[in-house]
């Protein structure tokens, strides 16, 4: 069972490996087109399948056998947490690593894929950093963080100094004395 109160719910593995072979086929198939078009020789149209149609297969391949092994591995284990898309990258790698041919291949590119996809989703699944409370206003959550920031006066006078928009209690006083000491000038109290 999954921690807490939730209790897992299971996911079509198949349906998902299906998507993910179709939509990382489309992908393969614009990069096979794209080895097609590069070639010095013309080799025809249908050079997409039978010049460079193993692109194809093996995107199709890595984006099924992910998305399979990842919400299989979920189910199997009823959770849903980055150990299942490791798993999953690491299976899809390996298919990247057959191409070489040799068993450090698989296992390297298998590894390699597994440690990038585990740790993008542990570490929150995107690249922007760390996401926001969807729940909390905006607004709030900028007064939060100036509160949370927020020294006191008197230590950012004793660091600083008064003037340059840094004024504490007092400072109109301070300064009418300072200036009638120094020049001999009375300076009239605001009102």
């Amino acid at each position: 069972m999954a921690s807490g109160d939730e209790q897992y719910h299971p996911k079509d593995a198949v349906k998902a490996a299906i998507n993910g072979t179709m939509i990382t086929g489309a992908a393969g198939g614009l990069v096979s087109a794209i080895q097609n078009t590069l070639t010095k020789r013309n080799v025809g149209a249908w050079g997409v399948f039978t010049r460079s149609g193993g692109t194809i297969a093996v995107f199709a391949a890595v984006g099924g056998t992910y998305e399979f092994t990842r919400l299989a591995s979920a189910n199997l284990r009823e959770k849903d947490d980055s150990l299942n898309q490791a798993i999953g990258g690491f299976l899809a790698g390996s298919i990247l690593g057959l191409r070489v041919g040799t068993t450090p291949a698989v296992l390297g590119m298998g590894a390699l894929t597994a440690v990038i996809l585990g740790a993008y989703d542990y570490t929150g699944g995107g690249l922007t950093g760390y996401k926001k409370n969807p729940e909390m206003d905006e607004f709030e959550r900028k007064e939060l963080l100036r509160k949370n920031r927020r020294r006191p006066i008197e230590e950012t006078i004793s660091e600083l100094g008064e003037g340059r928009g840094i004024y504490g209690p007092g400072y109109d006083e301070r300064r009418r004395e300072r200036i009638k000491e120094k020049y001999g000038i009375d300076v009239p109290a605001k009102s």
